[in-house]
């Protein structure tokens, strides 16, 4: 069911996005990098893919079980987008949440050759103090070009390349959207607002990702930008409050947003209502800045630690959306991971709400691996 506007201001932004939307910021991007780009605009267009964070690597009470997966057992299909982290220091061999890389390339060819879609985040490790992600001490000048951590960070980058040169179809590379230093606009990580200037921040996303394209001839990816809605206010100059930290239109391609704190967190400031209409404004608020610079928006982390409101996905996630086609369009939702009864954001067999969640699958907007056809080739990413 299309949710392309007709009125002639809708289809001049649909025309603008075809014109110079549907271009990686890498020139020398893969075909299927950039035809994955095309079909994400289109499906934005359409409906949204469900994604869930290391959905094939393990669930509440299992892990690295061949072809398992908590949402494929409440629903009967894989989500359509598949969220990776890279993890703390590329010199081991897991990431933060002890997933093997060797296992994470094989899931991630898996997601791939199902006609589903890679995204990945990274929480490195603070190189300055040899603390976590969430080792505030400000570090980002060490990492920069003359800093004391320079040459460190660049084996990081080094490493991170090859991890994605490894990942690879048939000799061809999987195209895999990056989504490095999020929620730079909150003050958990070292990167973040007030452990960072914006100047600097803006360095270290240009810097990224120049050095993965241009150095390390990393040519498989789409590069997403996405604050944290907890710190960005809705009532005033919400556009400027976005883009703080923004690296500029050659940079990025994907205006995501991650939003927790309103979608039903108890224990916040604001309402169930306020939640609500915050929720909303936030999704028309990428859209908009998305059609502006003919980028693709997405919901790119949100979810309700252990799925508490029964109906959550239609109510919370699915009507709202629904209710505002001419003002919100998103490629996906991706909700974080499922690994204890306690903490999970996607139901398993025997939650309560599983039967919203199928309600939530059998809608005509929604898509899963099931509904899916080939997001690598253009005009055939959805059946």
């Amino acid at each position: 069911m299309s949710r392309m506007k007709t009125c002639l201001a809708c289809l001049a932004c649909a025309v603008s996005v075809m014109a110079i939307g549907q271009q990686p910021v890498d020139p020398d991007a893969t075909t299927k990098t950039k035809e994955l780009l095309m079909n994400l605009h289109e499906i934005s267009e359409h409906g949204f893919m469900f994604g869930h964070q290391d959905d094939q690597a393990y669930g509440v009470g299992w892990k690295d079980e061949r072809g398992r997966s908590d949402v494929k057992e409440t629903v009967g299909s894989f989500p359509a987008v598949h969220g990776w982290d890279v993890g703390s220091r590329l010199t081991n061999d897991e990431n933060l949440d002890q997933v093997k890389f060797d296992n994470m390339r094989k899931w991630v060819k898996k997601a791939y050759k199902m006609g589903t879609i890679n995204t990945f985040s990274w929480h490195l490790d603070n190189l300055t103090t040899g603390g976590n992600s969430w080792d505030k001490t400000p570090s980002v000048p060490d990492l920069l070009p003359g800093g004391a951590k320079h040459a460190e960070f660049n084996e990081q980058l080094d490493l991170l390349a090859e991890l994605f040169h490894s990942m690879r179809s048939w000799f061809q590379p999987i195209p895999i959207i990056f989504r490095p230093w999020h929620e730079h606009n909150g003050d958990w990580f070292w990167w973040g607002k007030g452990n960072v200037s914006e100047e600097d921040y803006i360095a270290l996303f240009r810097y990224t990702v120049d050095y993965l394209k241009n150095e390390k001839d990393v040519h498989q990816l789409l590069y997403a930008f996405s604050p944290d809605r907890s710190r960005l206010r809705l009532d005033t100059i919400p556009e400027q409050n976005y883009l703080w930290g923004y690296p500029g239109d050659d940079y990025v391609d994907i205006i995501g947003i991650d939003n927790y704190g309103d979608v039903g967190r108890s224990g916040g400031p604001d309402s169930e209502e306020k939640q609500a209409e915050n929720f909303v404004e936030s999704l028309k608020l990428i859209t908009r800045i998305a059609r502006e610079k003919g980028k693709v928006a997405a919901l790119t982390e949100t979810g309700l630690e252990g799925v508490t409101r029964p109906d959550w996905f239609t109510e919370v996630i699915l009507n709202p959306i629904k209710a505002n086609p001419e003002e919100i369009a998103i490629a996906w939702v991706l909700v974080w991971r499922n690994h204890t009864t306690t903490h999970h954001y996607a139901p398993y067999p025997g939650h309560s709400s599983v039967p919203d969640f199928q309600k939530f699958d059998a809608d005509s907007i929604t898509l899963f691996e099931k509904d899916m056809r080939n997001p690598y080739k253009k005009g055939k990413a959805i059946k």
